[in-house]
């Protein structure tokens, strides 16, 4: 019985909040001390109230099998709870978001704060496409935008997977703020009838490769782009999460003439406790390590981590000084079988060249045993 006041009390809780907060604006009171007090008690209520969820099974278990607006109601508390900083701890914290993105898979929702409007200007055709979407130039404001629009032709498991896959990329990307990380602005749903768009600022020189086709790689300073892709890796391992997808495509430079990370499509978390599962084997075959390529052989499950996002920024180093991943110049099958083995590619000779210092790096990066990678600091 309790379990079930606590769901009922953070579900409710919202409904309690609008009605108060429209009365006392009809009677001018929005500014008024006892106002703000009672505000302030609902908080610490809803926290309190979260808590107890949170190490309760019984109530986590009657989180999820809510449906319609009852889950929609404790989504939204919960965001707004975390957007506003009231769970302190960082095992809260944690919790609340691992229930969210539960949740949201079990009732297929997301929280109301995710979605934005005033989305404008969207091109007919798009600019790029990507694994399961097209990305298209828009306005929001003043800001020339992203929409990274979910393709709609899929039906039934596909269709159900993509939403799931979305959400779970849109729910991860929000949580993310770093200078070397894109932006998430939101989820457009007006521009599409029926699907969904992520929303991110507009990268005008384009992915890394692009940008350094247009200026010439003579005339960039390769190492301090590949030191800001670092930084950006390095803040995800922090939070625990891998990228899963790090490649020059998926690296792109902004106004300020800086690397960002993008596409999280597969990014996981590195914890064993998450709900989100790495058993997928998409990828580009030549930036995966060989223990996602052969996970027998090192007696491992398949799962993208921190070590194989170390490795894949190997690759980017090399593709970054010539434009192609190690071993282009194979097939498929033929590269698969050198980075199982234990093969790795020579160093480039080309100009500009790679410094004493940066191969001794890749050669750490790419180590066949995935223990001996320097994950924590590249």
């Amino acid at each position: 019985m309790a379990s079930e006041n606590f769901v009922k009390g953070v579900v409710e809780s919202l409904e309690f909040r609008n009605e108060l907060l429209a009365v006392s604006s009809n009677l001018g009171l929005a500014n008024d001390p006892n106002l703000r007090k009672a505000l302030r008690t609902d908080e610490e209520r809803i926290v309190t109230l979260l808590v107890s969820i949170f190490n309760c099974k019984t109530a986590e278990d009657l989180v999820l099998r809510l449906e319609g607006g009852s889950a929609q109601s404790f989504l939204d508390v919960v965001q707004d709870t975390l957007d506003r900083g009231f769970l302190m701890a960082p095992e809260h914290s944690q919790k609340a978001r691992r229930i969210i993105r539960k949740l949201s898979e079990t009732c297929d929702k997301l929280p109301s704060s995710l979605f934005i409007t005033g989305v404008s200007g969207r091109e007919e055709h798009p600019t790029f496409g990507g694994g399961y979407g097209d990305i298209y130039r828009a306005s929001y404001g003043n800001t020339t935008v992203a929409l990274k629009h979910m393709r709609h032709f899929l039906r039934g498991s596909d269709l159900r997977r993509l939403r799931l896959k979305f959400g779970r990329e849109a729910l991860l990307w929000k949580e993310l703020h770093h200078p070397h990380i894109l932006p998430f602005l939101g989820i457009d749903r007006q521009s599409f009838p029926s699907s969904l768009c992520m929303v991110s600022p507009w990268m005008e020189h384009g992915t890394i490769l692009e940008y350094l086709k247009s200026y010439g790689r003579e005339n960039v300073d390769l190492d301090q782009l590949l030191f800001e892709v670092a930084q950006g890796l390095h803040y995800l391992h922090s939070h625990n999460l891998v990228h899963g997808d790090l490649r020059g495509a998926n690296i792109l430079i902004n106004q300020d003439w800086s690397a960002c990370l993008a596409d999280f499509g597969l990014s996981v978390f590195s914890n064993a406790t998450s709900s989100m599962h790495t058993s997928t084997r998409a990828g580009c075959i030549y930036w995966m390590a060989p223990e996602l390529i052969d996970p027998d052989r090192f007696g491992y499950k398949f799962a993208r981590t921190p070590a194989t996002d170390v490795y894949a920024f190997g690759c980017v180093c090399i593709e970054v000084y010539t434009g192609r991943p190690p071993f282009s110049d194979l097939s498929d099958a033929a590269a698969l079988f050198k980075i199982a083995n234990g093969d790795r590619a020579g160093r480039p000779s080309g100009t500009p060249a790679i410094s004493d210092l940066l191969w001794q790096y890749i050669a750490a990066y790419w180590t066949q045993d995935p223990a001996t990678r320097p994950v924590s600091n590249l």
